[in-house]
């Protein structure tokens, strides 16, 4: 009996690992964004709309006019509007008629990450910038769009940052956050200099 519940025991930790290891590989809850600036210093960065959508968590007026510059931008890549994070290409880029742009995949620079989202009643997939945290928009799964995944990255117009092809990429947001600042003065306190605030 007790070999019984031994491999029953060893079973179900070994099926706990498996399915640990099945997982997605971000663990939204346990990742601290690169790009940390307070409430004030985002305001100040962009406009109103840009503000209440990625850092307030706001969606933007379906069909709009960043929707309608999207529906007109051709090949391209599309950044992060607060820090200039590479988000999304064209090439992944695709029409779905819902009124804001949509995506069926994010880009190979991988820098978009996917949180649970059930604020409002609903149990969505929400996706924001993984280097600032900026509020992008959801991601859905299983509507029959043929595309490559059947996803859509259904994104506010506003939080993104369009770059035609052959275009100079925005310049990547200083990093500052607290651990960033003393990490710099540790490197400066060793090199006998006084590091700059």
């Amino acid at each position: 009996m007790k070999l019984h519940l031994t491999l029953l025991a060893t079973f179900a930790i070994a099926l706990c690992i498996v399915q640990a290891e099945d997982k997605p590989k971000t663990d939204s809850k346990n990742m601290k964004p690169e790009v940390v600036r307070t409430t004030s210093e985002w305001e100040k960065m962009l406009t109103p709309e840009q503000f209440a959508v990625t850092r307030m968590r706001g969606t933007e007026r379906a069909n709009g006019a960043a929707y309608h510059e999207f529906e007109a931008q051709g090949e391209g890549t599309y950044y992060c509007v607060c820090c200039g994070a590479e988000l999304f290409t064209s090439k992944e880029k695709f029409h779905s008629g819902c009124g804001w742009p949509s995506f069926y995949d994010s880009s190979k620079a991988k820098g978009v990450l996917e949180k649970v989202d059930n604020s409002h009643g609903m149990h969505r997939v929400e996706t924001v910038c993984k280097r600032c945290d900026a509020h992008l928009g959801h991601v859905f799964e299983g509507e029959g769009f043929k595309t490559p995944t059947d996803r859509r990255f259904c994104i506010n117009g506003v939080a993104l940052k369009f770059v035609p092809k052959g275009g100079e990429a925005p310049k990547l947001l200083e990093v500052n956050s607290a651990a960033v600042q003393e990490k710099k003065g540790e490197v400066a306190k060793e090199g006998g200099v006084e590091a700059k605030k």
